[in-house]
């Protein structure tokens, strides 16, 4: 999957067991409004993205292994959230950075990761 702190694209198999790659499914995070209190604004953030990752983890249901690339440091929040998991705690997860791609070249990249 490629994932910043507002937008994730979970790349797969068509089929569970093998088949083509494909994009599966796409999730946004829109982020906190304004808030004049900073610690309210870092509460409502964490409880975004809380959910964000919750969203995202629903398209990754029975998942052995997960690679997550993108950009910052959301890849590794996402991997110890996914640790913190119960039902993903014996996923293995792996993570690299990369820019922002488009959908083809993503399903090219992820590909590779497990060819």
């Amino acid at each position: 999957m490629w994932l910043d702190s507002n937008h994730a694209t979970v790349v797969g198999r068509e089929l569970v067991d093998n088949g083509s790659f494909v994009v599966l499914a796409e999730a946004k995070n829109d982020g906190p409004g304004s808030n004049s209190n900073e610690n309210t604004g870092n509460n409502a953030e964490q409880s975004l993205q809380q959910k964000f990752f919750k969203e995202i983890t629903t398209h990754l249901q029975n998942a052995e292994e997960v690679h997550v690339t993108g950009t910052g440091i959301t890849q590794e929040q996402f991997i110890h959230f996914m640790a913190q998991t119960a039902q993903f705690k014996n996923t293995v997860a792996n993570e690299s950075t990369s820019l922002k791609m488009g959908d083809e070249k993503l399903v090219e990249y992820i590909a590779q990761k497990f060819n």
